[in-house]
């Protein structure tokens, strides 16, 4: 069994009336990057997602996408075969024999293939589903002809792209966990889009197959709580900035949903097209990202997709973080009525991507809570996601889970730069408590706490993890060793604090204490080794 990663399947999103541009890009936007020309090194040019996984050190990948023809009308089998099945070799999705003889003579392990599903007719979500279950087909194949063992593919989708791939696993029923192995969803409106109501009449009148896939964003759709996979084996990226989204009509039309939907305009809690509710799988683990739906920095081309998705993929640790204890200091405006929400954003070490982020601008943040110690009964986030997103109230701004779950991600320990001594993984948490007066008497953002904390795991001598709470980066260096870490946190007064078990929490699970003028908690922390 080779160690090359999984076969990667990308698959783009809408691309409107007039497909014939999006038929002429080869790589169907996944081409696309964004340069940062503030940042320097690993942070300063993003190549697009292809190149990227080409380039790749730790999981290299082999372009596979013309392995693959799409055409409008059944084609004859290429007349030499090679032993491929028939039914692989005839229809409007085939493999192409000659180039299936040199790309796959090692396997499709390691393979990347872009689905280019606006080459076939009709257009129509049921169209694009068959084709790709065809080509998971024509990937298993490649695997058993090779003599691989085959443990499904894995799938990064935007937007509607998602949905294309919700419409495969629907025709493969109970096979779709075979032949699939996990799901990333960029940006995906999986209930649909808020302001994507067309009067019967106007639906009508749209071309065929724009009419059917504009229907697909119907925010009355309940299918969520049927897709047939494991929602914990779904990654959902949540974009949240949806100021930059150069779509200005559907940054309005979110924005009056809102106003019907909640009574308000203040909110927007979109990425500009996609509402962070919308976004979501119940009981899918998700993530978000200051990112917005298409364009230049977007849940496309910028680096967090690609980075959120490899760690997903080929991560070595599951994180999870926990608020067990709270307790606001400061605050209360007595002319007013004070509403307190919670926030963390996490970003690994050496590389400049967040993989979790929440805040005042992303309008994302936990709660409102009334209560000093955010004991506020706040809706099951499952339960809400279940409900149409055209129903009234948005309630899903409470945990991402049970035990007041603030994140749930993957990270990848052995991301370290060349010659670096430090083995250890180390996250940055920004830790921040804003508090709001709904009267609009005294001011509306209040910052009650901000602060950064650095959590590190390092491996011990017998190979069992020990957590440290870092508050500057002192220790956190590439020549400092396991061994200088553990004297720091023995001294007194030191910046440095070994994390304790939690008090009758699970095994691999520390708490650590934040604090400052006008706030106190005790966070849990978990960690899980991939198998």
């Amino acid at each position: 069994m080779t160690n090359r990663p999984r076969p990667l399947v990308l698959i783009r999103g809408f691309g409107g009336a007039d497909v014939q541009d999006e038929r002429s890009n080869v790589y169907q936007g996944f081409n696309d990057g964004t340069s940062y020309p503030g940042r320097r090194g690993e942070g300063y040019l993003y190549e697009g997602f292809v190149l990227r996984c080409l380039k790749s050190a730790r999981h290299p990948y082999r372009d596979a996408t013309n392995v693959v023809g799409y055409y409008e009308r059944e084609q004859a089998p290429y007349p030499h075969t090679d032993g491929w099945p028939e039914d692989l070799l005839r229809g409007t999705v085939i493999v192409d024999v000659p180039t299936a003889r040199s790309v796959l003579a090692e396997g499709v392990a390691g393979t990347l293939w872009v689905y280019r599903f606006y080459d076939l007719l009709p257009r129509s979500l049921e169209r694009y589903g068959e084709g790709l279950v065809r080509l998971l087909e024509i990937i298993e194949e490649g695997a058993r002809r090779a003599g691989e063992e085959f443990t499904g593919v894995d799938v990064v989708a935007h937007s509607m792209g998602g949905l294309v791939l919700r419409a495969a696993l629907t025709r493969l029923g109970g096979r779709s966990g075979d032949l699939v192995h996990r799901i990333v969803t960029l940006g995906t409106p999986h209930r649909g889009i808020a302001f994507q109501l067309l009067p019967a009449a106007l639906a009508r009148s749209l071309p065929l197959g724009l009419a059917d896939e504009i229907a697909a964003f119907d925010p009355r759709r309940t299918d969520i709580r049927g897709i047939p996979f494991p929602a914990p084996r779904i990654l959902t990226v949540v974009g949240t900035n949806h100021r930059e989204y150069a779509n200005g009509f559907a940054n309005l039309g979110n924005r009056l949903a809102t106003l019907i939907d909640e009574g308000t305009l203040a909110y927007n809690r979109s990425d500009g097209l996609v509402k962070h509710a919308s976004a979501q799988i119940p009981g899918a683990p998700r993530t978000f990202v200051h990112k917005c739906h298409g364009g230049r920095d977007s849940l496309v081309t910028s680096r967090e997709a690609y980075e959120i998705a490899m760690r997903f993929f080929h991560g070595t640790h599951h994180v999870r973080l926990r608020l067990a204890r709270a307790e606001v200091k400061r605050g209360h405006d007595i002319f007013g009525k004070s509403e307190f929400f919670f926030g963390v954003s996490v970003k690994p070490r050496y590389v400049d991507f967040e993989l979790f982020h929440q805040s005042k601008e992303a309008e994302n943040c936990y709660g409102p809570f009334h209560t000093d110690d955010f004991s506020d009964p706040l809706p099951d986030l499952a339960t809400e996601l279940t409900r149409p997103l055209s129903e009234s109230g948005d309630a899903t701004t409470g945990w991402a889970g049970p035990g007041r779950l603030v994140w749930e991600g993957w990270v990848d320990a052995s991301a370290k730069p060349a010659g670096s001594l430090d083995h250890s993984l180390v996250l940055r948490l920004e830790v921040y408590v804003g508090e709001r007066d709904s009267f609009g008497v005294g001011f509306s953002d209040n910052l009650v706490f901000g602060k950064q904390y650095y959590v590190q795991a390092v491996a011990e001598a017998d190979g069992t993890p020990a957590l440290y709470l870092h508050t500057g980066e002192t220790f956190l260096g590439p020549d400092i060793t396991p061994a200088m870490v553990a004297a720091a946190a023995a001294a007194e007064g030191a910046e440095v604090q070994r994390m304790a078990p939690a008090a009758g929490g699970a095994p691999g699970t520390w708490t650590f204490r934040v604090a400052g003028t006008g706030f106190e908690a005790d966070l849990e922390v978990s960690l899980e080794r991939e198998a």
